[in-house]
């Protein structure tokens, strides 16, 4: 087993999860204390590329090409005065200050580097989360979740080999294909989801792949709660239900999914929906590996709890932000929701707060300022609300949506390289193709 030697008495913050939040910190970071040698900042990951979580349903349906808007971590770490590590947590050995990284190996499962232990001063858990299937039966199996960027790739790849299939098929047989696809879970992933895949069957007619008509197209949004984006206003949740229904999504709510086999989705009431391609949406949990990680609080979906500074319940020098993490701040029943704003929020917070700890000042305590949420319809159209549950839909909430992912790359880039990438986006639309066809 290496251990990383800490090349100097400098304050090591160790930031472990590269998702919308733990990178913004290691850039904030790096930019500040890493750049004037105040600081070793050090960023974890299990994957060399980021890509924005909220653009997985677009990677998924084809409608973006992942390999063009990902983040390259060790490029991104050179020019941000941090560090970055591949690897994949295993544990943290509180009693020595390290975490313990799993042996790294390729693809063909060839060991590349051996169990690593890196030390810390400070150490921040941002791993995100991941889908939780509520232990229904065959939900693994015959579901793809859309947690990551190889998962929205599979489905990706999956989506298309169905249009290639059909295509070859229509050589010998001259009957029309149907494709049907079940969604479960109608939150914003699945609401999404729905109307990008829509958007992608009409693309692929356009590119000949005509064989299966895209009214034969069967989008299933299944949603147990009695409205679809529950998190949401009821006003906003009628328009984007009936925007979907419009376009031939058919959704079903007070819907509960209790058994998955390869073909069907089976829902309580004797509810059967066909389906050959299945996605869960439903419910997000952190990692299971995370559940009283080093003996560390954590809540019943595994959420380490965190109190208003953002630090561990049992351990002042490990903190928690985005998913994570479980902050209920006092006087409120519930904790802030796992949203990108409030991972972005955080990072600004935990910006400011780390640099205090080091210099001895106290920590301040966060504060979530809710400033709405938005959905994506696919191209032309968003709904939404925004502030005090100001209600905003079509042309102006897509405009309004869009500029989430410009406010995350300037967080990243600055306003300078993000406005160079905006133009390169506009003039290369015309150029290239509406869908990855590969």
């Amino acid at each position: 087993m290496k251990t990383l030697p800490q090349q100097s008495k400098k304050h090591r913050i160790v930031i472990v999860g590269g998702g919308a939040g733990g990178l913004e910190l290691a850039t904030r970071l790096g930019n500040t204390l890493g750049k004037r040698q105040q600081a070793e900042i050090i960023l974890v990951d299990t994957a060399l590329t980021h890509i924005w979580k909220p653009l997985l349903h677009e990677v998924a349906a084809g409608t973006l090409n992942s390999y063009e808007d990902e983040l390259n971590y060790f490029a991104h770490a050179n020019q941000h005065h941090f560090e970055f590590f591949l690897g994949r947590l295993q544990d943290i050995d509180r009693a020595a200050k390290e975490i313990v990284l799993d042996v790294l190996r390729d693809e063909e499962g060839k060991e590349i580097a051996p169990e690593r232990r890196i030390g810390y001063d400070t150490l921040v858990m941002a791993i995100g989360s991941t889908s939780n299937d509520f232990g229904t039966a065959g939900a693994k199996e015959h579901c793809i979740f859309l947690d990551s960027r190889p998962q929205a790739d599979r489905f990706q790849r999956e989506f298309l080999s169905m249009y290639l299939e059909a295509q070859a098929n229509s050589l010998m047989h001259k009957h029309q294909n149907q494709l049907n696809i079940a969604i479960i879970g109608a939150g914003a992933t699945g609401v999404e989801l729905a109307a990008e895949l829509h958007h992608a069957a009409n693309e692929f007619s356009k590119y000949g792949l005509n064989s299966i008509d895209p009214q034969d197209v069967h989008i299933s949004l299944i949603e147990a709660a009695p409205r679809i984006l529950p998190a949401l206003n009821e006003r906003v949740s009628q328009r984007a239900q009936k925007e979907l229904e419009d376009i031939g999504v058919k959704v079903l709510t007070h819907c509960r999914v209790h058994r998955i086999d390869a073909n069907t989705v089976f829902c309580e009431g004797d509810l059967n929906i066909a389906a050959t391609l299945k996605v869960w949406s439903a419910g997000i949990k952190a990692p299971d590996f995370l559940n009283h990680i080093a003996g560390l609080e954590t809540n019943r979906i595994n959420q380490l709890v965190v109190g208003p500074t953002l630090q561990t319940s049992l351990d002042e020098d490990i903190f928690a932000m985005g998913d994570c993490a479980c902050y209920i701040p006092q006087g409120q029943e519930r904790p802030v929701p796992p949203r990108a704003q409030v991972a972005n929020q955080e990072a600004i917070f935990l910006a400011k707060a780390l640099r205090n700890r080091i210099q001895g000042k106290a920590l301040g305590s966060f504060v979530f300022k809710d400033k709405g949420s938005l959905v994506s319809l696919s191209q032309h159209s968003s709904v939404g609300s925004i502030f005090n549950n100001i209600n905003v839909e079509g042309f102006m909430a897509r405009l309004m949506y869009v500029s989430l992912y410009r406010f995350h790359q300037v967080a990243l880039h600055g306003v300078f390289r993000t406005g160079l990438m905006m133009m390169k986006d506009m003039l290369s639309k015309g150029a290239s193709p509406k869908l990855k066809m590969h």
